[in-house]
């Protein structure tokens, strides 16, 4: 028994560290963007699929999430959205580029910074283009990391913040 105790104790650390990585909910979302927004693009999962909601999302996202969802964007749909709340469009050039970088924890709460280009095929830019940028913003949850919510620059701002407002916008329509 002594003989498994070194690689227990290693396997604990690994899993631990594993689990600890704020970037771990954020590299999966971003390579579906890859996958979606790919030259010839590959059919993937949806940024909001109910397993990815129930694995990789908090709580108080999802409930922001599925009352949004009540509304969706199109009358044929599921989505709240009428574009790709990742690349902030619906047209988007194949993803170069990508950085993926987990920031410190604080207050409870690691901000995972993306940047990534997205705009590189459609011909010349302006001399002050900058890449495109998100701020995840990852929390523990039961145990794990999970997505609380994804802040745009500019106007776009909080995702979460964006499904209050739909849900709260549709709610009042009725």
């Amino acid at each position: 028994m002594k003989v498994f105790f070194p690689f227990l104790v290693v396997a604990a650390i690994a899993a631990t560290a594993y689990a600890a990585d704020p970037a771990t909910p954020v590299n999966e979302i971003m390579q579906e963007a890859v996958k979606g927004w790919a030259e010839e693009p590959q059919q993937g999962e949806d940024y909001f699929s109910a397993a990815r909601l129930g694995r990789i999302y908090s709580a108080d996202f999802v409930k922001a999430y599925q009352e949004a969802a009540k509304f969706p964007a199109y009358d044929e749909g599921d989505s709240p959205f009428d574009y790709d709340v990742i690349v902030s469009g619906q047209d988007s050039c194949s993803i170069k580029d990508l950085s993926v970088v987990a920031g410190p924890e604080t207050a409870g709460k690691s901000d995972v910074t993306v940047t990534f280009d997205n705009t590189h095929c459609f011909g010349e830019r302006a001399a002050d283009w900058k890449p495109s940028e998100l701020h995840f913003m990852v929390i523990e949850e039961g145990g794990k990391e999970v997505i609380d919510d994804i802040v745009r620059t500019g106007d776009a701002g909080s995702l979460k913040a964006e499904l209050q407002a739909i849900a709260s916008q549709g709610a009042g329509g009725q």
